[in-house]
């Protein structure tokens, strides 16, 4: 007779699986269990606990995770999934507010239900999330949905109201999952803005957007997105420390300078293994910006 006590309640829950395991398995078992163990051990774990959450369990091929708030738990799934791009597994993400019955050990009921159900209707590397969660961080973060209708899903009387979340095209699309670590990976940092004028903090902000932009259409690049990569702004950073934290071999910093009626924009790439500069640097005179967009 199980006489543990239990805990009704409203939670964030985050179900997340790994796509195509069993072939994976089937293909190389050895690889996937290391790129599994890897993965949990510098991105699914870290994250979880940076944005107050915990996990309730891992399973073979996923993992189950319980967060104070749908924000906290949307943004780690964002983050994790940026983070993840350079893993040679691919991961589909469900969220979902509702009720949850805690026995101390694991946590059952329709909140977590639904949370499957997202995770298993997401696209590789992607993130669903059910109405309710839609409605609490629509407006409070920096990310777009696609509206994805009701769906009628297994062992859940009423259809649910999906949102698909569009990762922003910097991020690493799952194209190729068994040459993803040929690759190499990049992240823009924000642009310092060394001029007296702070109106040129836009210039530098959309300075560092349009490389993103142009990097990640070539497919050959691993390119951070940028709600990643502007965590960083206005922070010193150490290279090597920003690599391991964002997962990439180099890192893109630089700055802007209003000269005059000319404006300086100096970059140079990094070597985030070893933290050498100027690998690649330079820099060019733009006219000054004036609102209606960057010139080239």
């Amino acid at each position: 007779m199980w006489d543990k006590p239990t805990q009704r309640r409203l939670a964030a829950v985050l179900a997340a699986d790994i796509a195509g395991y069993t072939r994976l398995m089937e293909q190389d078992t050895d690889a996937t269990v290391a790129a599994w163990h890897n993965a949990r051990a510098n991105v699914i774990d870290p994250q979880i606990t940076a944005h107050a959450g915990r996990i309730v369990k891992h399973t073979g091929d996923g993992f189950l995770a319980e967060f104070p708030t749908v924000q906290d738990a949307v943004k780690c799934a964002v983050a994790m999934q940026e983070r993840l791009a350079g893993s040679a597994l691919d991961f589909r993400m469900g969220v979902n507010l509702g009720d949850i019955i805690d026995d101390g050990e694991d946590i059952y009921g329709e909140g977590v239900n639904v949370a499957a159900r997202l995770e298993g209707l997401a696209e590789r590397g992607g993130i669903c999330v059910s109405g309710d969660v839609f409605n609490q961080v629509r407006n409070r973060i920096d990310t777009k949905f696609d509206d994805k209708g009701e769906q009628e899903v297994k062992h859940v009387s009423a259809p649910i109201r999906v949102y698909a979340l569009r990762l922003e095209a910097a991020t690493i699309s799952h194209l190729d999952s068994t040459a993803v670590t040929d690759k190499p990976s990049i992240a823009v940092l924000p642009f310092d803005n060394l001029s007296g004028d702070p109106e040129q903090a836009y210039f530098a902000d959309g300075m560092a957007e349009e490389i993103i932009t142009a990097l990640s259409h070539y497919r050959w690049f691993f390119v951070i997105a940028r709600n990643s990569s502007f965590t960083y702004k206005g922070r010193a950073v150490d290279a090597r420390q920003v690599g391991q934290e964002l997962g990439v071999r180099y890192l893109l910093e630089g700055s802007v300078r209003k000269a005059g009626n000319r404006i300086r924009v100096t970059a140079q790439l990094i070597d985030a293994r070893t933290g050498g500069k100027d690998v690649r640097s330079g820099f060019r005179e733009v006219p000054p910006y004036d609102g209606g967009g960057i010139r080239r």
